[in-house]
């Protein structure tokens, strides 16, 4: 899947849980979904949940714990749908 795609799937599942509205319109592979969009811990084990349902993969805890922006998601994203 490209990236270009995979932002826009991305963003459509961080947006209910976004706290700084000006950073997810700028939102670019370096954001950080944590210091960047305000997201708390609690939602970004949210988040990490709707990307296996959207994207149909399964994240193992390291993963999980690298996925911190962005980038970092396309790539754990894109690795796992390729070792399908």
């Amino acid at each position: 899947m490209e990236k270009t795609v995979l932002i826009e799937k991305l963003k459509v599942i961080i947006e209910p849980y976004i706290q700084d509205e000006d950073a997810f319109k700028n939102l670019t592979e370096t954001t950080d979904f944590v210091k960047d969009l305000k997201i708390n811990s609690a939602n970004l084990v949210d988040i990490i949940l709707d990307i296996e349902d959207a994207f149909d993969i399964r994240l193992e805890n390291e993963d999980m714990e690298q996925m911190l922006n962005v980038k970092a998601a396309i790539e754990i994203v894109q690795s796992k749908q390729n070792s399908k």
